[in-house]
């Protein structure tokens, strides 16, 4: 079935979502603040509007990709009385847990119907349309929204309830930065002990240290020629989201009363390098920071 669906935030991520929609034969009505934005999704097939409440007013589906909470609030303060009544709000930005329930109970005080879903996978999922879909929503919502999301992902899996699926991306992602340090740190102490980066990966990557932080972004270049190692660590998933991610985590740990302890220390690691070397590499890179020169 064809719908006719709003796409808020055409950026890294949004702009290649939108066009895989685009794609799949969906009627798409798009906006962002940058201009430059707007004019590659256009080149996509995707119609730019004048204003973030232009791009919802006859949709059946209104998609956000924003950067953070307070962005996606203020877009729903102007999208909600623009939509008409029923319309699926489908917020895949990543925000605080808080953040997304707030945007839900807004929705449907509006007399809209909400989802929040972000995503794992990066620019090269989006691009790829091989992204997962961590889904928050009511099952009806998520019988709803699932085919739209299949079209730009390869897995969608229901969390459970409204910020449920912000729960679960905070918690993933405190896994990855996490394992990520714990990779990099084991290849500097390898290289100190005269181990090679090849015999190290060929040992870890079939053993019990085996993670998605060394098999497919390997912090070293050579084992995985995929790896934004290979590129001097441009930016497949930048250190300031990967920051921004643990950051959140480490609040909603806060929140809990849970010490998360490799979590928080994960996050000031991550906020200290995305400050600093660390602005505009990919999170991979933090590996730079440890002990002496490994490239």
């Amino acid at each position: 079935m064809t719908l006719t669906i709003g796409f808020i935030g055409l950026g890294n991520m949004g702009g290649p979502m939108a066009a895989n929609l685009v794609e799949a034969g969906h009627q798409v009505t798009g906006y962002d603040l940058a201009p430059e934005a707007l004019r590659q999704a256009e080149t996509a097939g995707v119609r730019p509007a004048a204003s973030a409440a232009a791009a919802a007013r006859q949709a059946d589906v209104v998609i956000s990709m924003l950067p953070a909470g307070r962005h996606v609030l203020a877009a729903y303060a102007e999208l909600l009385p623009s939509a008409r009544p029923g319309t699926l709000f489908v917020d895949c930005s990543t925000i605080d847990v808080a953040d997304a329930r707030e945007a839900h109970d807004l929705a449907v005080r509006a007399g809209q119907r909400a989802v929040d879903a972000p995503v794992s996978g990066g620019v090269v999922g989006a691009t790829a349309a091989s992204l997962t879909f961590m889904v928050g929503a009511e099952k009806a919502e998520f019988a709803a929204v699932k085919p739209v999301l299949a079209v730009m992902g390869r897995k969608v899996v229901h969390c459970g309830a409204a910020g449920a699926g912000q729960a679960a991306k905070i918690c993933n992602n405190m896994i990855l930065g996490i394992s990520m340090i714990a990779v990099s740190e084991a290849f500097v102490l390898g290289e100190s002990l005269g181990l090679s980066h090849q015999a190290l990966f060929d040992v870890a990557s079939t053993a019990s240290g085996q993670c998605w932080a060394l098999t497919s972004n390997c912090p070293v270049p050579g084992p995985v020629p995929a790896s934004p190692a290979n590129r001097d660590y441009a930016a497949g998933f930048a250190a300031a989201l990967m920051a921004k991610d643990l950051g959140l985590a480490a609040g909603a740990a806060e929140a809990a009363g849970l010490p998360t302890e490799l979590g928080r220390k994960a996050a000031q690691l991550y906020a200290d390098f995305a400050s600093s070397e660390g602005s505009g590499l990919d999170f991979s890179a933090i590996i730079t920071t440890f002990g002496k020169d490994t490239a």
